[in-house]
């Protein structure tokens, strides 16, 4: 080969370095500031059981709750495709992974609530007992990926309980072996970022007494007032309470009707599509993006309980509320009865299946430079590998017809996803 051509420049060599040693704090600070996703599996919904209420066979009674109303309202595929509408390719392959997800992980992320929901005497010892029944979930392996708990918010007027019932808890999965890696705590009703930096101080101190790793607990930021969402200054506060919470904000969950109430809704109206809703998810969402805290939408008050035509009105309503957040990217929401789950996981299923093929020979085409009707760039094909990821970690998909049809193995697949999904499958092996 013949010598290469020099190519001219006019700069000197110095002002770049000059330029990259400017700039040194503000990549430091994207860097601090926008880590990316976790690359980690993020349940679909969050299920609320009241402290007082929640039992060991908890998980499994919501599971058989849930199969009991699907035999009884819509006992096949053909029925169940009825009511909500599914394409006919469609009904056979989601009914089916509804009920085998219905038997084998009727509930992805459990909540033991303390704060609304909860109508106990002893809040002592039901927290105590929550902490020895979770523990014994991971234990005996009927845990859920995720469990935890919901304390009381940091108003004034509930702090110290909210305080004294996370302590008991924590204390009480201490005692048992330890923090499990699946757990989860929401803080509720947050208004002002400070009662973000008080929930980090107060998990610091847990921490160091009982001698764990600093940074260990984290905490999903409950979005319910709308101080929350814009500053009596005009700012965005949900940006600041991601900052407050110094690393340790895992996600941001929309509380439907708290909100709802807070601006006024009228209670008939007070629903996860209405535009006061759209306007704070917006919001979060745009705040959220690339810090790795992740957004969860709402839910519907709205039961699946009565007459067979009763149910199927609800069924209907919460699947196209659970497909419409999906489109917007709200990939988690809140269920509240046992017959939500299967419409949960209807929709789930076909908003993944419907595209999979599309989106997976979008993916090969990309991995192997073949030009087609789309142009896609590295963006796109982040999305797209994240898309067929979070089909494949609900089950939705199996990992040998998304390989099949990307060419891919799981490693790579994930690779395109992100750094942190790759290094999460490196650190496996």
């Amino acid at each position: 080969m013949g010598q290469q051509e020099q190519v001219a420049t006019s700069l000197a060599g110095a002002v770049s370095e000059e330029i990259s040693a400017s700039l040194a704090p503000v990549d430091a600070e994207l860097e601090r500031r926008y880590p990316g996703d976790p690359g980690t599996r993020q349940p679909v919904h969050t299920v609320y059981v009241p402290g007082n209420l929640f039992a060991a066979d908890t998980l499994r009674s919501w599971g058989d709750q849930a199969l009991a109303a699907l035999d009884a309202h819509a006992p096949d595929a053909a029925s169940f495709a009825a009511v909500l509408g599914l394409a006919d390719d469609l009904a056979e392959p989601v009914h089916a992974r509804v009920r085998a997800k219905l038997e084998r992980e009727p509930v992805e992320d459990l909540r033991v609530d303390f704060e609304d929901g909860y109508k106990g005497a002893d809040e002592d010892q039901d927290a105590a007992r929550a902490a020895r029944l979770v523990a014994d979930a991971y234990e005996n392996g009927t845990a859920a990926p995720y469990m935890g708990i919901r304390m009381k918010c940091m108003e004034s007027p509930v702090r110290d309980r909210g305080i004294r019932t996370l302590d008991i808890f924590l204390t009480g999965l201490m005692e048992a072996g330890g923090l499990p890696d699946g757990l989860v705590l929401t803080l509720p009703k947050v208004t002002y970022p400070e009662q973000v930096t008080a929930m980090v101080r107060l998990l610091e101190q847990f921490e160091k007494a009982r001698g764990l790793n600093p940074g260990r607990i984290g905490f999903e930021i409950q979005i319910e007032t709308s101080q929350s969402i814009l500053a009596a200054d005009g700012t965005a506060t949900v940006a600041r309470m991601i900052d407050a919470a110094e690393g340790r904000a895992t996600g941001l969950h929309y509380g439907t009707f708290d909100y709802s109430a807070c601006l006024g809704v009228s209670a008939a109206y007070q629903a996860s599509d209405h535009p006061a809703a759209d306007h704070a998810k917006a919001i979060m969402q745009v705040a959220a993006a690339g810090t790795g805290v992740r957004v969860s939408d709402g839910s519907t008050n709205v039961l699946p309980v009565g007459t067979t035509e009763n149910v199927h009105e609800a069924w209907k309503l919460h699947y196209g509320l659970t497909r419409r957040a999906l489109a917007r990217a709200y990939y988690q929401g809140w269920d509240m009865h046992p017959g939500h789950l299967p419409t949960r996981y209807a929709a789930v299923f076909a908003f993944y299946r419907e595209g999979f093929e599309a989106a997976a020979k979008r993916l090969a085409a990309y991995a192997n430079h073949v030009d087609g009707a789309v142009m896609d760039e590295p963006a796109t094909a982040k999305a797209l590998a994240g898309y067929l990821l979070r089909g494949l970690d609900c089950g939705a998909l199996d990992s040998g017809e998304v390989s099949r049809l990307t060419g891919l193995t799981l490693a790579r697949l994930q690779s395109y996803a992100g750094p942190r999904r790759a290094d999460l499958t490196a650190s496996a092996k």
